[in-house]
Order: C-alpha cells, then structure tokens, then sequence
C-alpha cells in the first residue's frame, strides 16, 4: 500500500492497517495519531476508520 494507491482508491475510508502501510510505520503509530488527534478518524461502532481524502491531504504538497 501506498500514499498513490491510496489516492486511486474507491473507497471513502481506510484502515490503520492500510494508513500504516502507506507511511511505512508501525499501525499503533497510527493509533497514537489518532488519539492525538493529528490522524483524523471516524468510529463507527468498535470500528476506526479513517477518511481517505481527509488522510491524503495531511500530505498535500499543495495545501
């Protein structure tokens, strides 16, 4: 997984477990920047999910 996979993708959310591979670092990581709230993320039930664009555009050259 990638920060341009991520960027072709459909889907409107993605994973910890995808966001940590596209950054290349450890998914609890992801998890303290969530918690942090540097990582924006949506809880649906027991289940955090990212949003895609909101993700990608923390890593937005133009913004």
């Amino acid at each position: 997984m990638t920060i341009e996979t991520l960027r072709n993708a459909p889907s409107l959310v993605i994973t910890r477990t995808d966001a940590a591979a596209a950054l290349g670092v450890d998914p609890r990581t992801v998890t303290a920047g969530i918690e942090n709230g540097t990582i924006p993320s949506v809880k649906l039930g027991r289940r955090v999910l990212i949003p895609r664009e909101k993700f990608l555009k923390l890593f937005d050259p133009d913004d």
